[in-house]
């Protein structure tokens, strides 16, 4: 199959190595407003490239990988919808919800499947602990603990734009959590703080947060999230359970030492990026979304379920503003 790629930055150069080493696909089209960019990744990947996005849906492509900014999400999303051509985005749908919603209405009842990309639905290890989960064995979940702790915070033009901490890293642990437990979060109560780079404050984030997210069994969350991590990229979960306990990212490369004596586990290098951490679930991603273009699966991530992970953000957001828990009902936009 031939699929075109809109936008060829660190993700988008990373997709499209990614999609040249697939079976299923045999040609790739690529465009970017810097041209440079465009023609760089061609060349390493013997790609087509064409000048705009209408060009690249003319170019007889079977699927499209949307990896441009956050900004251009909706209408390249829109246009692949409009060509009949499935899509692969990259989260988020939209910079805000409320356009997210309305690039839903638009989708909605049109027959071209929509992929979100959230890479850790495709990890070995939160695709054990989902699997764990459905199958009982460790009988009702009582707790949850997800974490997510970036080695350095990125620039301060980025965390300008971001949408906030919430929005741009802890969504992932949102998401996690409802694919791996299978249930809904109905309540959250967020803190911060700011006690490393000055930017990220005076742009009116937190670089460090938790979150208690409420689900409808009952069962709580624990969320923990940082722009600092020193030791490395940290990605864990663990699921507690009345008859057993698991854990993902309790590995070798974890980014954490221990001080107990004699204990020499973790033994490996650290994990220091996230294309080091899940290189291998986004190719996963990316081979779903090949079947999903081949018709052969549905969406495995659909806009609907990034935009639950984006209310739960959106809570979070606000309960940190204001002290106080916050229903995601009371944020949901019909």
């Amino acid at each position: 199959m031939r699929i075109g790629i809109l936008g060829l930055g660190r993700i988008g150069a990373f997709h499209a190595e990614t999609l040249s080493g697939l079976d299923a696909v045999d040609s790739l089209v690529l465009t970017d407003p810097f041209a440079d960019a465009a023609k760089a990744a061609a060349e390493r990947f013997g790609a087509d490239v064409v000048d705009s996005p209408e060009a690249l849906l003319a170019a007889g492509v079977d699927g499209i990988v949307v990896a441009a900014a956050t900004d251009a999400h909706p209408a390249l999303i829109l246009a692949g919808v409009e060509a009949g051509v499935p899509v692969f985005c990259e989260k988020p749908v939209a910079r805000t919800m409320a356009e997210g919603v309305e690039v839903l209405k638009a989708v909605r009842g049109r027959d071209v499947p929509i992929q979100i990309g959230y890479n850790r639905r495709f990890d070995t290890g939160f695709v054990g602990a989902r699997a764990a989960v459905q199958s009982g064995e460790l009988g009702k979940l009582h707790t949850v603990r997800s974490t997510t702790l970036d080695p350095a915070p990125p620039p301060a033009a980025y965390i300008a734009a971001s949408g906030g901490i919430f929005r741009d890293c802890s969504v992932h642990d949102f998401d996690i959590i409802r694919w791996v437990t299978g249930r809904e979060v109905t309540e959250v109560y967020a803190v911060g703080g700011n006690r490393g780079a000055e930017y990220i404050k005076e742009a009116g984030d937190a670089d460090t947060t938790g979150a208690i997210l409420t689900l409808d069994d009952g069962t709580i969350a624990v969320v923990s999230n940082s722009r600092h991590n020193a030791r490395g990229y940290d990605v864990r979960m663990e699921i507690h359970g009345f008859q057993d306990s698991i854990a993902v990212g309790l590995e070798d490369k974890l980014p954490l030492r221990s001080v107990e004596p004699g204990v020499t586990f973790p033994a490996g290098t650290p994990h220091d990026f996230f294309m080091d951490r899940f290189t291998a679930a986004y190719r996963a991603e990316l081979t779903a979304f090949t079947e999903v273009v081949a018709g052969t699966r549905p969406s495995p991530c659909t806009i609907e379920d990034a935009l639950e992970a984006g209310w739960i953000a959106d809570a979070c957001t606000l309960s940190l503003r204001e002290h106080r828990p916050v229903t995601i009902e009371e944020v949901r936009q019909a």
